[in-house]
């Protein structure tokens, strides 16, 4: 999404248009096309997700501080009330196209390494847990989707007291009975009372969400302070050329 939104000289969070898996297809209606073209997503060559970016951001009304779809609570969209966008719809921008910037390809690596900051229960898991769950490979389950993501693999085991529900972050790593840890999305639940092995740092959530299922990734625990600085550093890419 940053780099859509950054080739077309957008604010990096403008509003865009997210395809999961591709069978996607819109026709123009713009000026700079000619009229009755049409853009095609079929399959992805690399990832899971592509973004298209319009100048100035896609039309779509501002709901809580946010114009994704949430179709589940009906929310957001191009509607402001969580419908999807279907067959026959429209796509409206109001900005102004200008020359498209070069692209350094962001690169996707063939297996995910996910920076996990540690969470206030992870001294509760039993040692080999914890050896299992940064040295050994994660399957990403089938059962998948903006709520959460299912990473399968030697069960961990929780040896501590049963937790209070507590407030859930974007990237939360919740392990449940059958230890098998859920990493937690944008259409997450409020509260969870799971222990938590931490939180996927922002890049590699971003990573996560470009994974199929069936792919594995390994998570390596890092400290707070590398990885605001390691989204410092993405950011820049973004403002020195």
């Amino acid at each position: 999404m940053s780099w859509a939104n950054w080739l077309l000289g957008n604010a990096l969070d403008a509003p865009v248009v997210e395809i999961t898996l591709g069978g996607f297809t819109v026709q123009a209606e713009a000026f700079i096309l000619q009229k009755g073209q049409r853009l095609r997503f079929t399959q992805p060559f690399n990832g899971a997700r592509a973004y298209l970016a319009a100048p100035g951001g896609f039309d779509a009304p501002d709901v809580l501080g946010s114009c994704a779809t949430v179709v589940r609570e009906e929310l957001g969209g191009v509607d402001g009330f969580g419908k999807a966008l279907a067959e026959g719809g429209r796509l409206a921008y109001s900005g102004v196209g200008g020359a498209l910037k070069g692209l350094n390809d962001p690169g996707l690596p063939a297996k995910a390494a996910l920076d996990v900051i540690v969470g206030a229960q992870i001294g509760q898991f039993s040692g080999q847990s914890l050896f299992d769950a940064f040295n050994t490979d994660w399957a990403l389950d089938s059962r998948a989707d903006r709520m959460g993501m299912r990473l399968l693999g030697t069960p961990l085991q929780y040896q501590g007291p049963s937790l209070i529900s507590e407030g859930i972050p974007l990237g939360a790593i919740q392990v449940p009975p059958d230890g098998q840890p859920i990493v937690l999305l944008n259409d997450r639940q409020t509260i969870g009372g799971y222990p938590r092995l931490g939180a996927l740092t922002p890049l590699s959530l971003a990573r996560l969400a470009q994974c199929l299922p069936g792919e594995t990734v390994r998570l390596a625990p890092v400290v707070q302070q590398t990885a605001h600085q390691q989204h410092i550093d993405f950011l820049k890419r973004f403002t020195t050329t």
